[in-house]
Order: structure tokens, then sequence, then C-alpha cells
């Protein structure tokens, strides 16, 4: 972890200084004030510059990344709501923007959507752009990404499918690249979600001792060479667009680890590393872990601020801005003031550091399922508005 000593990480911790709220002792719940012994030096550059203006983020999961391999639904055009049972509306992303979001996330799974030769229907790419116009028009940044595409006979990071991966990466990428030429840098692109030897024993970690695992991390880094110089070559505004490029699994030892390399770009520093991080798992993603979230803790909330280190330390402290691109916290057993307490202290981490956060909302919330969801899309409402508050309250503020 660098130059994080555990003497140091025992003294931040302790540093904190907390008001935090228990649903056990009040019905309020309340958002936390709290102060920590964090200082970074945050280089002053265009890039991070960039980032600190996205300022906060959100996903539109379980949308258009929803997919159907089954032939249930017969009109490809209807996947957008096989999931989440609701289609996108201006009301609820001018929500978002109102409550503080200044970024939405629009993950895009393609493959339900093309033709032998990966030609993209042009009806879903120009719903995925309307979509993405309702945020720009109120001057949001738009993240578009390749999705739920892991697959052998789309993209698949190992030796074997490389050839086969590579032409769908040139072909998703020239055809989205094309269609948003005009578009200026709120339109940011993302090379694949989480790109991972899928169905395997390594699915969702790196083991830098193992061949094939080795072997999918220099994939997936020709991957995202190949990812850019598309890009960079679709003519338009692509010429100088901020990219996205993650590691292995979208995990932070993904591109951390010696094997990961950064692309070779025409253009200095628009590159930004794009990494996951339901932390701690136990309480952010398991759903049979605890409910209970104590930043006191240290042996518990330490893993917030040490993974967060290691990608300051390697990325941040040399200008190259880093993005969250997923996170948040489960619904569990009514647990909302420590879901309140985890999103402000994982946000105030994240902008110590010079680093966005993108919630995760899969359109599960109170009264329509569990897991991450914080907007009622239907209603333009917040199911959820406390999660909110104390995320906009750590992220970086609006510039003047």
């Amino acid at each position: 972890m660098g130059k994080l000593t555990s003497l140091r990480m025992v003294a931040l911790v302790l540093a904190v200084m907390i008001c935090f709220g228990c649903t056990a002792c009040a019905e309020q719940i309340v958002i936390p004030d709290f102060h920590l012994n964090v200082e970074h030096e945050i280089p002053d550059n265009e890039a991070m510059r960039f980032v600190r203006d996205m300022r906060l983020g959100w996903n539109l999961g379980n949308t258009f990344d929803a997919y159907d391999d089954s032939g249930y639904v017969k009109n490809h055009m209807d996947i957008e709501t096989f999931w989440c049972g609701t289609k996108t509306t201006p009301e609820a992303i001018a929500a978002l923007h109102d409550a503080g979001f200044n970024t939405l996330r629009i993950p895009v799974s393609w493959h339900n959507h093309v033709d032998e030769n990966f030609q993209i229907d042009k009806e879903w790419l120009d719903r995925v752009a309307e979509v993405a116009d309702y945020a720009l028009a109120h001057d949001m940044y738009v993240i578009i990404n390749i999705h739920h595409d892991t697959d052998r006979n789309f993209y698949y990071p190992d030796e074997e499918h490389y050839e086969q991966s590579e032409k769908y990466i040139i072909a998703i990428w020239t055809q989205v690249a094309a269609r948003f030429a005009d578009y200026d840098d709120h339109v940011i692109f993302e090379c694949i979600n989480e790109p991972r030897l899928r169905d395997t024993s390594l699915e969702w970690h790196v083991d830098v001792n193992k061949e094939e695992s080795v072997s999918s991390v220099l994939q997936i880094s020709r991957l995202n060479q190949v990812f850019v110089d598309t890009v960079r070559s679709a003519g338009g505004n692509n010429a100088t667009r901020y990219l996205m490029v993650p590691g292995y699994a979208a995990s932070v030892a993904g591109v951390t680890n010696e094997h990961f390399t950064m692309p070779v770009d025409t253009v200095e520093n628009r590159i930004i590393i794009s990494v996951h991080a339901y932390t701690p798992y136990s309480f952010a993603l398991d759903a049979g872990g605890t409910n209970e979230f104590d930043p006191a803790n240290i042996n518990f909330s330490q893993e917030i601020p040490l993974f967060m280190e290691s990608l300051y330390e390697k990325y941040v402290a040399q200008g190259i801005p880093v993005i969250i691109g997923e996170f948040g916290s489960r619904d569990k057993r009514g647990n909302l003031q420590d879901r309140v307490d985890h999103a402000a202290y994982f946000v105030y981490h994240a902008t110590a550091r010079g680093m966005l956060c993108c919630w995760w909302d899969n359109h599960a919330f109170k009264g329509n399922g569990e897991l991450f969801g914080i907007l009622d899309r239907k209603n333009a409402t917040f199911a959820y508005p406390e999660i909110v508050e104390a995320m906009v309250k750590f992220a970086p503020p609006k510039a003047e």
C-alpha cells in the first residue's frame, strides 16, 4: 500500500470526530458531520480539474445494460425496461441534477442490438443518445460504456479469444464514437465494464501467480489500447475526448498490479482510470454480511482509505485522474443510517484524494425490492434522500 503505514492508518482513523446518528436510539436519520486528518495534494492540471467538475455521479443501472439471451423479449427496444420496469424520462434526470448530481453513467449492453457483423441497430443507438441528451441539457457529464457483453461470442479477455474481442471492440466503438463525434467533452467513453474471466475461479480477483490471470490482465491492456486508437481515429471531437479504461474486473488490484499498462495516447492526459469498489464488501455488497457500518472501527472502515490511498499514490499524485464508476451499499434490514454514514465516509475520502464517485442504482428500493436503488424513476423522486444528501455534502462543490 505504498507510503501508507499501519501506524499512519491508525492515526488517521483515530482522528475521526464523528456525530453519527443511530436508528436504534433516534427515529430521524442524521447526516454525518465529521473531520478527518486527511491531507492530499491534488495536482493542478486540466484532467484533474475536469474530474472535479464532474462532482458526483449516478448510474442508470438495469436499464440499457439489461439483456435477454433467452429470446423472451420479442422487441429488442423493450429490453430497456426488461429489468427495471420503467423508461427513463427527462424528469428523472432533471431530479438527479437538481439534487446535486453532475454526472450520469449510462451502462449499455450492445450484444442484443447488433447483427452478425456487430452493426448496432440505429433505433437503439439513438435511444441511448436521447437519454444522454436529457443529462446534457442540464450541462451534466455523461459516461457511456460497453457493459454486459463479456462473452466468448463478443469479447472475452483471454489470449484464445483476443482476435474476436478486438473485432467486437473496434466495431462497437467505431459506431458509438461516430454517433457522438460532434458532442463535446461532456461525453466520456469507457472501454469495457469489469472485464474478467467470466465463469471461472478467477472471475473476480487477480492472481499474479497464475499464468491465466496475468495473461488476462495483458489482454485487457491490449483491448484498452485498441479502444483508444479506435475512438481517436473516429473523427470530430473524438480526437481529444476523455476516455476511461479499467483493469481486471474494474478492481483496484486490476490497475495497481505490475502487469497492467496505461494505453499510449495521441493527446496528453486524457485517459481516466476506471475502478469499482463496493467496499467494505461485507457491508456494501454481501447479502449475508453485516448491516452495520462504523467508521470508528479501525479494522473495518480502514478498507476505504487504504484502497483509495493506493489509487492516489499510483495515479492521482502523478496527475492521472481516477473515477470510481460504481459504489454503493445494499439495503439490509432497514439499515438506512448505516448506509448514510457509509456514503458520507466513502465520498469524503474520495474527494480528499481528487476522485469522483458514481453511485450504482438498479432501481430496486423500499417497496420495490432491495439492493441499491435510491431514485424512484417513475415519479422522479428519491426513495432515500438522506443518502443523496450525505453524498452531496462531501462531494466537490460546484465551481463558481
